[in-house]
């Protein structure tokens, strides 16, 4: 019984995240900073930015094709940046959801229902060992 309680918190807990995540991605997106970040800053504070390479070899990758500087490619620029949080968002929660599965289906339980101690089914009951 509680480990059917446990299982509800839990998907509770993974949903109400991922609404957190996607409302964050999706609404707060459009305000992120237009200036430049990290490496690119310091390429233009060194004055190294113009020698990057021509052909970037995350250009060669099949999502290049979809998505650029944050903005999904070939939708109006107001829903652009959104619509490529939410993609990101949800692609990270599933590869991040799927290696969870991958590892938790490789390990056992230690312990079973059964080789559990019987106080530790009834939280109200006193603890008579």
């Amino acid at each position: 019984m509680s480990s059917n309680l446990s299982r509800q918190r839990n998907r509770a807990f993974v949903i109400a995240g991922l609404g957190v995540a996607l409302l964050v991605a999706i609404f707060l997106s459009p305000f992120a900073s237009s200036d430049p970040d990290g490496l690119d800053r310091v390429s233009q504070d060194l004055k190294f930015d113009d020698e990057a390479v021509e052909e970037a070899p995350a250009q060669k990758l099949p999502f290049y094709a979809v998505f650029e500087e944050y903005a999904l490619r070939g939708v109006p620029e107001a829903v652009a940046t959104p619509l490529a949080g939410l993609v990101g968002t949800l692609a990270t929660f599933g590869l991040a959801w799927g290696i969870g599965k991958l590892v938790v289906r490789g390990t056992s339980p230690s312990t079973t229902d059964d080789d559990a101690p019987q106080y530790l089914d009834d939280p109200d009951q006193p603890l008579d060992r």
